[in-house]
């Protein structure tokens, strides 16, 4: 069968949370520092901010695999409370969004307490700001150190999309990464999403990918809703 425009417009992209397809810039430099030091975190316990996008899941997941540490999002947190592992550090996910507070409280305690060797925490906005009414546990999240990610710059930005493109093979008239930056989304996922849907509606096209299929790809995303 003929592959189609639309057909390969539909294909999803592919998620890379290893530590080699990380790449490391001035957005995010001070924030894998603090993360490699988590014996040097106040009461074992730390918490990483930053916009949608900028790589916080990415980063964590690195920081899980290297700290043999067990994953959860959030709002499922209160689920799993019976079956957490002593000696076991954690990652919480998206704790801005909404959690159970007794059961963050409860965490914070065990981590204090060595419990828990560390205790990382993500989230789009700093601990202050979090959604949560206990005392206690307002209290704790004032006093919650924590690093900041920040939004790729441009030469972290064209890295990664030259990468992207270059990894998959394809050829890339000059100019198209120039035109992308100020009109797509300034993330790790909607670089990996670009390169592939230009890559794959250039192939059906039998042409490099140029401004225009770059062009097409940004206005298909702005027709149905998607994020670019």
């Amino acid at each position: 069968m003929a592959m189609t425009p639309q057909m390969a417009l539909d294909l999803p992209a592919r998620e890379d949370f290893s530590e080699a397809a990380f790449m490391l810039g001035p957005s995010n430099a001070a924030a894998r520092d603090v993360l490699s030091r988590p014996g040097e975190w106040p009461r074992n316990l730390m918490a990483l901010v930053g916009p949608e996008g900028a790589g916080k899941s990415h980063l964590a997941a690195i920081w899980a695999i290297q700290n043999k540490a067990l994953v959860l999002p959030a709002a499922a947190l209160a689920g799993h409370m019976k079956a957490l592992v002593p000696d076991t550090s954690l990652v919480i996910e998206d704790v801005d969004r909404g959690v159970d507070e007794d059961a963050l409280f409860h965490l914070f305690n065990r981590a204090a307490e060595g419990e828990i060797p560390a205790l990382l925490l993500t989230a789009r906005t700093r601990p202050a700001h979090w959604p949560v009414r206990l005392p206690d546990l307002v209290s704790r999240l004032r006093a919650l150190v924590h690093a900041d990610l920040h939004e790729a710059d441009d030469a972290l930005l064209t890295r990664m999309m030259e990468k992207q493109l270059a990894d998959r093979g394809a050829p890339v008239r000059p100019g198209v990464i120039d035109y992308l930056l100020p009109r797509m989304e300034r993330s790790v996922a909607a670089v990996r999403l670009l390169a592939e849907r230009m890559d794959k509606l250039a192939l059906v096209k039998k042409t490099p990918i140029t401004r225009a299929i770059a062009r097409e790809i940004l206005d298909s995303w702005s027709e149905t809703g998607d994020a670019a």
